[in-house]
């Protein structure tokens, strides 16, 4: 009798060790997988460490500020975020219940007679019932597990919209105030070339240039005018898309700036490649949805072992409501069941392999995902160092172009050069003007996407980059 007490033990052990969660999956488990450093160059070497969480001050445009704390408060896809993160919580407050005993009351009332005896009776009844289904094998456990993970997805979803949102808020802020400042340097253009234009008609007024010189410049003139419809329009649609940002419609919305004079390019370096694991919330996201799927694969093993169910009734009847409690009407049950599937057609099987895939694929997205981190901040590192080294450069074409366009307009203006050689020297000029525009948006573009590849300031809590899952209360 011991010895088959003993081996009915040592069986119960093992099926609930085989029921247990099993550790969750580490995917970076090859040699270099997590580089030692980053190799793009460094646009200052003297930069700060690591954004901060309201990085957009840095680049001191008084308006973004307020713009950025706005969109924070009004976006429709952080709100849409966090009502997700909400139906998550939801879903976990459900998985949890699966843990405890369901307890149901009833009262009951009825009344009946017979035509034949003409007696009439009064029934009354109340009663307690409860189920509870033993989790032995943590199949509902692995439900919990698998619900509150996918909670911490949401949580992590909501934070990298969130810094999708204020990085594109930035990004859609400078392209208003780089196309405005595009349309006036257009509409400077084209005033200098109706000034030229007006000397070549009083020259050929005067016999000293063919009518082949007005056509020319009033061709410049035209291609100049040409321009700015073109970017009045981008600028209108840009300031659109900022006011959807904004969470409100674009009719009536503006902004004060008219220019990028005074908004500085500040720049940040970037830490070691595996703190940077830590501070991409899109990193944490997908291993929370890899961690999901992991506790789906032992929800899915669990569910091949016996449900152990308990239930318990107790009831009262009576024929008047004086008598219903009385300790003669009181009537109690108790019971218990064993519930194994012995043929279902392969379904478990077939669910416990598509967890497995699942799984599977989860851990290449997690690679990738990773992997792609690494080269985000790669390359807006590079898309930094470059574009600050191209803005030094055509600093200096605008410069030297503009004296070029002054010297030539007086010349011109002498009848020393030709119209050719003023129009080519205008051209250049107007050329590098709208290019250093161009790339000071670039610059401060890549200095927001630095930021947002640097994690925008998010940084994983330690307890909860070692997340573990332990109930705060079980009824075991």
């Amino acid at each position: 009798m011991k010895s088959l007490f003993r081996g009915v033990s040592v069986s119960v052990v093992a099926l609930c060790a085989a029921g247990c969660a099993t550790p969750n999956p580490t995917p970076l488990d090859r040699p270099g997988d997590v580089p030692t450093a980053f190799t793009a160059p460094v646009a200052d070497p003297n930069a700060p460490i690591w954004p901060s969480a309201d990085w957009w001050v840095n680049f001191h445009a008084d308006e973004l500020p307020a713009l950025e704390a706005t969109a924070q408060r009004e976006n429709l896809d952080i709100a849409a975020a966090n009502a997700r993160i909400l139906q998550a919580e939801a879903q976990d407050s459900v998985a949890f219940a699966g843990l405890l005993p369901n307890v149901n009351g009833n009262l009951g009332a009825s009344r009946n007679g017979s035509e034949r005896t003409n007696i009439t009776a009064n029934n009354f009844s109340a009663g307690l019932s409860g189920t509870y289904t033993l989790d032995l094998f943590g199949l509902n456990q692995d439900r919990l597990r698998q619900a509150r993970e996918t909670l911490r997805n949401s949580r992590y979803a909501a934070q990298v919209t969130g810094i999708s949102t204020v990085s594109t808020v930035a990004n859609q802020y400078f392209t208003v105030l780089a196309l405005r400042q595009r349309i006036t340097l257009a509409r400077q253009q084209i005033a200098a070339a109706n000034d030229i234009l007006a000397v070549t008609q009083a020259k050929v007024s005067n016999g000293v240039l063919s009518n082949l010189d007005l056509a020319q410049q009033q061709a410049q003139v035209a291609s100049q005018r040409s321009r700015l419809p073109g970017l009045i329009e981008q600028e209108r649609e840009a300031r659109n898309a900022l006011a959807i940002l904004l969470g409100r419609a674009p009719e009536g919305f503006d902004i004060n700036g008219q220019n990028l004079t005074g908004i500085v390019s500040p720049v940040v370096r970037a830490g070691i490649p595996s703190e940077l694991l830590a501070r991409r919330p899109d990193v944490a996201q997908v291993e929370a949805q890899l961690f999901a799927a992991h506790a789906s694969v032992d929800a899915a093993r669990a569910a091949f072992f016996p449900q152990i169910g308990l239930s318990a009734g107790a009831s009262w009847g009576a024929s008047s409501l004086s008598n219903l409690f009385n300790p003669g009407t009181f009537a109690w049950n108790i019971g218990s069941t064993l519930l194994q599937t012995i043929f279902d057609g392969g379904r478990l099987n077939a669910q416990s392999q598509l967890a497995k895939a699942q799984q599977t694929e989860l851990i290449a997205t997690y690679r990738k995902t990773v992997f792609g981190a690494f080269s985000d901040v790669e390359t807006q590192m590079g898309q930094v160092a470059a574009a600050t080294e191209q803005l030094t450069l055509l600093t200096e074409q605008v410069k030297d172009s503009t004296e070029a366009f002054r010297i030539a307009n007086l010349q011109y203006r002498e009848g020393t050069i030709d119209i050719l050689s003023l129009l080519n020297t205008e051209t250049t000029l107007f050329s590098a003007q709208d290019s250093l525009v161009q790339t000071q948006l670039t610059r401060l573009q890549a200095n927001v996407a630095l930021y947002r590849a640097l994690g925008g300031g998010w940084t994983q809590q330690a307890s909860d980059a070692s997340y573990q899952y332990q109930l705060d209360w079980s009824p075991l």
